[in-house]
């Protein structure tokens, strides 16, 4: 019995191990290409090209936890700068809040998305409408330097925060003002790593 269970075991470890060599290089492809049609989407649609990419990891605290942020500086077809998608994470109520956030030449919010969330269905997770344009915490067109992008509720900021989700919306707003930060330049403890020139 132990003998057949242990071979079971083994077979499906190299089963497992096999399937997952197979799809992990179409995972980071559909990764890629979501990513991709992310940034043309918050920059403003149109053709989008990333002529930067760069990863910054700061300390945030003396426990060695670091935040990453990506900042993809963007131009047009004809090589005019956009501006750029930054993706920020932070955490929320539920877990990891990922976004990605664009901003044009003078800092100014074109949109945003979010890429990854554990947030409550139906509460937290309206976070991917809540602050879009129309939307009842509209961040659209504001600006992280002369906005304050917090939640009015203890006259903290300007923003309106999800209904009965209050953390969920400090934190998608630390993600924003973070995201805005990396982009020029103002973390603290900064980390600049895997800086490369990248056409997409």
């Amino acid at each position: 019995m132990v003998v057949v269970l242990l071979s079971t075991a083994v077979l499906m470890g190299g089963i497992l191990a096999v399937v997952n060599r197979i799809t992990a290089a179409p995972i980071e492809q559909q990764k890629q290409k979501q990513l991709a049609e992310g940034i043309q989407a918050v920059m403003g649609g149109g053709q989008i090209n990333v002529e930067k990419r760069d990863t910054l990891r700061v300390d945030v605290d003396k426990d060695g936890k670091e935040e990453t942020y990506v900042v993809h500086s963007t131009a047009d077809k004809d090589g005019k700068q956009l501006g750029a998608a930054v993706e920020s994470a932070t955490q929320g109520f539920g877990g990891p809040l990922k976004i990605l956030v664009g901003f044009n030449n003078d800092g100014n919010i074109l949109g945003y998305a979010v890429l990854e969330t554990t947030e409550t269905p139906g509460l937290g997770a309206k976070a991917d409408t809540w602050f879009q344009k129309g939307g009842k915490g509209d961040i659209i067109g504001k600006n992280p330097k002369k906005n304050k992008l917090a939640v009015t509720k203890g006259g903290e900021g300007e923003v309106d925060a999800i209904t009965a989700s209050t953390i969920t919306s400090r934190a998608f707003l630390k993600a924003v003002n973070n995201a805005y930060h990396a982009w020029t330049g103002q973390l603290t403890d900064r980390q600049p790593v895997d800086a490369k020139m990248k056409k997409q």
